[in-house]
Order: structure tokens, then sequence, then C-alpha cells
């Protein structure tokens, strides 16, 4: 059986709103993806990974979708949707759509209707549940149980109009689909089918391991300093989320070739994500899991941790063996929901945010799984200043700082520092094409205000720099094509108690990789036992003069390849 071809892939998500405007009304669009296509390809990108485009009132930003099988108007057509898709495939590239089917929007006509009464025949497409028993509907504590919110507050929402609540993992406006009822699943078939049957390639799959509740709805334990409990042990890879994606993948991707599934899944195990990943089951092709983006995060969601590197090497190292010989890894920094990794992993002081953007690219590529770049990752884009709470847009930023501040007296000051750390919109400023005004993104007012530094961090000055961050990531993306030992290599985690040096190395036949990355502004030396050995063999990639002895620079990566018997 031949090997899968995205396991040599390289992915690139964009996130359309924030990509490029074509039509100067602030928000980016499909006509301005298709005129910025040939950055993509030039990177030598394999996949487009679209963020939602449907139609949807816009709460989360398109996760919240009203209508599963249009275009929303803020971003154009259908008309425009299957230009992109021309485009797209014409250069060789495949288009992966986002798919939200956890929950809708209480706009979409399905919600509509259950909404309308307990009578409805659409009334079991979502969870809905009376008041406590013995307590008046819409007081506070009468909700069905105690879960939160995963945007701040209470995860029921009363209805008035018909005496129950409604469940909502995410936004009020974000109802949960029953997907216990068999209407449901047909329905969100049908829709895949129908993208399927118009050319895309293949989904990403948000919060996927979402769909299957615990039907009890139990309450949960109470977070510390908060009213709620926490439902995710309840509604995280639930009790029949591998049947309904076996069922998926029957019903939908039998039969096609060629496509790619990934499903989003933030609460996955390794033994759960080999069971997802695992041919044999038919259910996806790689999972998304957090646990790397969780490791500069403590008990106190509102406290900054340092990042402790021997956490990181522990994480993605059991995640690399974990799937060694089962299942596959999705290797990322950053998407649309996490903060810029240079900002937070590296440094991006003028100094040194150019090294340290090359220096998290190469660690995370050359292990082994399915990498992802987020866009303006290639630039090595950097969070932005953010000043007080109207400079946010994110409703998880917003919902959180109201909680915070309103109901657990939390110091506004403080909230923001974090926020300006962690929150979401630092990935998603507009993609900073140049140096004119609005970092030509549009010729209006952005959605989201423009990082002041694009007038030095920006595409066009990048392309031209053969020295730029752009280019390194171009050439650890051919690197990936070239040499099968990036992409089917073993992996052995070296000095795993080093605090300042993450290093590894990946055998395939006769080849074998030295990576040795630097996560320090300090020179730092790899006492490795061979060091002699490996300074003699071929320096592969580097982003600072060749190291002495294996002594790095501030934030240096180096790759050395070797071949047995020389």
């Amino acid at each position: 059986m031949d090997n899968p071809w995205w396991h040599s892939a390289v992915v690139y998500q964009i996130y359309p709103r924030s990509f490029a405007d074509a039509d100067g009304d602030g928000m980016g669009d499909l006509r301005g993806i298709i005129q910025h296509l040939d950055h993509i390809a030039g990177l030598g990108a394999d996949v487009i990974w679209l963020s939602p485009v449907y139609r949807s009132p816009q709460d989360d930003n398109g996760y919240d979708i009203s209508e599963y099988q249009d275009i929303d108007p803020v971003f154009g057509t259908l008309a425009d949707f299957d230009e992109l898709l021309a485009e797209v495939h014409a250069r060789g590239l495949r288009l992966v759509m986002d798919l939200v089917v956890n929950h809708s929007s209480d706009e979409h006509p399905w919600f509509v209707e259950s909404r309308s009464g307990k009578g409805s025949p659409k009334r079991d497409w979502y969870w809905w549940r009376p008041a406590r028993e013995g307590m008046e509907p819409g007081t506070p504590g009468a909700e069905p149980n105690n879960w939160g919110s995963v945007f701040g507050g209470s995860a029921w929402e009363y209805d008035p109009g018909s005496g129950e609540y409604y469940l909502h993992i995410f936004s009020r406006k974000q109802p949960d689909l029953n997907w216990e009822n068999p209407e449901v699943r047909d329905a969100v078939y049908a829709m895949m089918n129908w993208w399927l049957d118009r050319g895309v390639d293949g989904f990403r799959m948000d919060v996927i391991d979402h769909i299957s509740k615990d039907t009890a709805l139990p309450d949960g334990a109470v977070r510390p300093g908060s009213i709620y409990g926490e439902g995710a042990p309840h509604y995280m890879n639930g009790p029949r989320n591998h049947e309904f994606l076996h069922e998926m993948y029957q019903r939908v991707f039998a039969g096609r070739d060629r496509l790619l599934t990934v499903g989003e899944m933030p609460g996955v195990t390794i033994e759960e994500a080999i069971r997802y990943t695992d041919p044999a089951r038919q259910e996806v092709d790689m999972v998304f899991q957090f646990e790397h983006v969780f490791v500069d995060r403590g008990p106190d969601p509102w406290t900054l941790y340092p990042l402790r590197l021997t956490r990181l090497k522990a994480t993605l190292g059991r995640w690399q063996a974990g799937l060694a010989e089962a299942g596959w890894n999705s290797l990322y920094w950053n998407n649309h929901d996490q903060p810029r990794v240079v900002s937070r992993f590296g440094d991006d002081s003028a100094e040194f945010r150019v090294r340290s953007a090359k220096m998290l690219g190469a660690v995370l590529h050359l292990h082994r799984g399915t990498p992802y770049v987020y866009q303006g990752e290639e630039l090595g884009m950097t969070n932005a200043p953010f000043g007080s709470i109207a400079d946010f847009r994110d409703i998880e930023a917003l919902g959180h700082y109201a909680q915070a501040v309103e109901h657990e007296g939390r110091s506004p000051e403080d909230v923001l520092t974090v926020l300006r750390a962690r929150s979401r919109d630092n990935a998603r400023t507009p993609m900073q094409w140049d140096a004119s005004p609005q970092a030509g993104f549009t010729t209006g007012t952005p959605w989201l205000a423009v990082n002041p530094n694009h007038t030095e961090i920006n595409a066009a000055a990048a392309v031209k720099d053969p020295d730029s961050v752009y280019h390194f990531y171009r050439r650890l993306i051919e690197l990936r094509h070239e040499d099968p030992v990036v992409v089917y290599g073993d992996f052995t985690m070296l000095l795993p108690e080093d605090e300042r040096l993450y290093a590894y190395t990946r055998r395939h036949g006769d080849t074998e990789l030295l990576v040795i990355g630097n996560f320090s502004g300090e020179r730092a030396r790899a006492g490795l036992d061979d060091a002699g050995a490996w300074s003699s063999a071929e320096l592969v990639l580097t982003n600072a003069p060749a190291p002495e002895d294996l002594e790095l620079e501030p934030w240096q990566v180096v790759v050395y390849r070797r071949t047995a018997g020389r």
C-alpha cells in the first residue's frame, strides 16, 4: 500500500477575514485570497486550510454557521469560491474547508425551527432541557447543570418562548447540535458530500471530539475561582465519538481518493489519537492535539507562566513516541486560536525576531508529522500591541474579561496583561503584505487594527530578502519534499533535561539528521557524546554562522545530515 500523500505535505492555514481584502470594506474575502495564491505556491505549501467562509452572523468570526451550503456575502459568492477552488487546483494545491458541526448558529433554520416550540419536529436536533427540579426557570442556578461555557458564563441559555434551556459549549449564539439524533447526522453528511462533489479536498473538523456528550449531562467539578463546573469530561471524547466518525467515513469519504481529514480534538489522549487515526478503523487521517500549546499555562488562567523547555520537549516527545508505529502527528505552533509563537516561545525583539522565528520553524517542521503554517508565520509576524479592552474583537477575550473583572473581582490591568499575551486576536491582526498604510491588506478601515510593525515585517520585503524567514521556511518545505528522512525517519529525543537546547535525531535507512535549537538568548553547547562527529557532518540548514563543537549562538538552529559509512 502506498504511503498517503499528506505524509510529505505542508498545510497553509488562511483566516479569510484577516488575509486579504479585495473590495476595500476592511474585511478579507475570497477574491483577496485569489490575488495572493502565488505567495502560498511560492512558499511550497501543498494544501490550503480555509477557515469558515459559510454564511454566518459572525458572532464567532464564522464559526457560527447559519447556512452550510452558501458563502457569506462578507467573503463573496459561491461563484467566487468556485473560482478560488479552480485557481488553487491550477497551482497544484488542494483546498481543505473548515467543518463546524458540533454546533450551528442560533440563526440557522434548523435552530430557528427547533426553538419554535417543544413540539417542533427539530426540537431534538439540539440539546434542550428544563430547569432544575423545584427551581424557577430563568433564575440563577436553575440551569440544567453547572457547566461553564468556553467563552465565559453558563453553558446554558434560557429560552422564555419555550420555557427550556439549550446547551452551548461556546457562545450562546452557537447551540450544540444533538448528534444522538440520526436526522442530524444525515443532514451533516449530506452537506459534506455536497462540498466534496463541488471539488473540495477534505475537511479540518472543528472540536470534533465534542460531538458525543454524556447524555445524562451531569454536573461537573467546580473550577477553582469559578462558580461553574467543568463540563469537558462529559463532552470531550464522548462515548459515541468513534462510532460517529466511523459512520461519517462510511457515509462521506469511502470511495473518494486523495482527501485529507483532520480532527481538532482539544481533549484527546495519545491512546485515543491512535484509535482515531488508525487507517483500519476508518475515522480521520490525523488529529490536532493541544497539549504542547498548554505547557506555559498553569492552574490560574490569569497568571502568565514562563516556558519550561523540558515540559515542551516531554509533551512533544511523548506524541512522537506514541504515534511512531500507528497514527500521525499534526505539527503546529500557530493557528487562529493561538498567539504568535515568535512572541510566545521565541524573542520578538529587533535583534532576535528573525533568528528565533527560523529556529522555531525548523524545530517544529523536522519532527515526524504534517506541518501547518499559519498565515504570517512565514514572515515572523508578532503579537500586537493591544492597549485597552476596546482594542480587542475576539468573543473569547471579551467574555473572559467581563467574567474576570465583573464577576471574579480581578484587576482590569492584570487581565489585560494576560490577554495581550494570550488572546486569539494576536493571530487575527491583518496579514502584512507590504509597508503601505494598512499593510496592503485593505484600502479601507480594517476590522481589526494592523500591527504597526508592518512597515518592517511584511511579505514584500521578505520575498526580496534571501535571508528572510519566508525563504527559510521555503527551504524547510523543500527539505521535507526532497528527503525521506524528514517524513519517515524515526525520532529520538536528546538532552531531555536541558532547559535551553531542544535536540533530536531522525533516522531513515542510512540517513540520519541531527536537529538542535537554542531556545535561549545565551550561547549554549550541546553536550552530545558524538559532538565531534556531528560537527564534521554536512550542515544542511542553520540561521547563524556554523558553530564550533556544537556551541550555538542565541536562538540558533542547526540541522546536520550524515550517511552511514561516511
